[in-house]
Parts: C-alpha cells; structure tokens; sequence
C-alpha cells in the first residue's frame, strides 16, 4: 500500500513531484525503528530540478501529417514537464480515432544533468474510413442506400497524383458522400465536408 502511493496513483507522492516538474525526483521510505507493535517511517525525498521539455517528436505516423499530431499534443518545448499533461496527450491522440490506442505510448529521454526531457510520441495507424451499403423495401419499391466516410482526408492534396492512396488523406479533415435511391421515384444525395482546425 505504502509503495503504491508512493510510486504508483494518480494522486500519489510521484505524481504530485512529476505534475509540478520535478521529473528526476525520488522518494525513499526507510525504516528508521521497530520497536514492539510500531514502526517509525521516515521519507528521504530527492527533489532534483524541475525539468523542462527540450524536444517534442513522433514516431509512426505513416499517413497522417505532423502537424495533425503536435496541434494535439500538450507538452510544448520549453514548458515545464508536468505528467498529467503527457497523460492528457496520450488520451486526445486516442480519441481522433487514426491511432490503434493500444499502441500509443510515450518515449522519455532524461537528461539530469541538463535539467531537460526529450518526449517521443509512438503512435500506430489504423484504417478509419468507413462505407456503409444497405438496402430495404417499404411502400412496394426497394430502397438502396451507398455511404462513402473518409475520416482522415487532405482537401489541399486533392489535385496531387501521388497523394491518393485511394484518396488523399492525413490533414484531420472529414469527408462524407451518402447517396440513397428507389429508381426514379425517389433519389437523395448528400455532401459533408468538416475541417476541426478551420483557420488554424
């Protein structure tokens, strides 16, 4: 209990330590007396410096584009290391939903002597468009439906050859095309377009 306090919650010692900066510090409980039915517990803490964060990269990301990821990210180069904020990132990369979130994880490289961290984003991509194809009958006709998601589109690429893997993709953009038909008696079509980041 003592050990997962210290070392291990969200809420606990290190987590307090590592949330304020203080990225190389430690926490070692000694016991310093037993005597009969008690313990004495004395806590020898190494604050270190407070780090900063020098470098800020990605690994992994084969079809999205960088600036895609850092906009996301919380951790910027220069500001304090704060552990809540790694964490933070990590949930948001998730949530895009172009990661497999299993995968995502988070490479320190300390540097003690310095004061400073480098962090190294490890992301994986996974397959995010979707199409939707259904069919039904009501009121003696047969209605057909075709949907087209593509969840990960690049709008600025759309007049580059050798962007379209089938289509271009990795600026974050939202591209939807739904069309849904009896014959001629009835017909529906529809467009979406969405950009999250529109003016930056």
């Amino acid at each position: 209990v003592l050990e997962e306090r210290l070392y291990y919650d969200p809420a606990g010692v290190m987590s307090l330590y590592q949330d304020n900066g203080y990225l190389f510090s430690n926490v070692t409980p000694v016991e310093v007396l037993v005597e009969n039915d008690s313990i004495d517990i004395e806590m020898r803490i190494f604050e270190g410096r407070p780090a900063r964060i020098n470098k800020v990269t990605l690994t992994g990301n084969n079809r999205t584009n960088d600036h895609v990821i850092l906009r996301e990210i919380r951790t910027k180069p220069g500001s304090l290391y704060k552990r809540s904020e790694v964490q933070r990132t990590i949930r948001e990369l998730a949530q895009l939903g172009y990661f497999d979130p299993e995968k995502l994880d988070v490479d320190f490289n300390p540097d003690p002597v310095e004061g400073t961290v480098d962090l190294d984003y490890i992301v994986e991509e996974k397959p995010s468009d979707q199409i939707e194809l259904s069919g039904g009958w009501g009121a003696g006709m047969i209605v057909g439906t075709l949907g087209l998601s593509f969840n990960n589109f690049s709008l600025k690429n759309i007049f580059n050859p050798k962007a379209y893997r089938p289509l271009p993709s990795g600026d974050g953009q939202r591209l939807s095309i739904r069309a849904q038909a009896s014959g001629l008696w009835y017909q529906s079509y529809s467009f979406m377009f969405v950009e999250p980041w529109f003016g930056g």
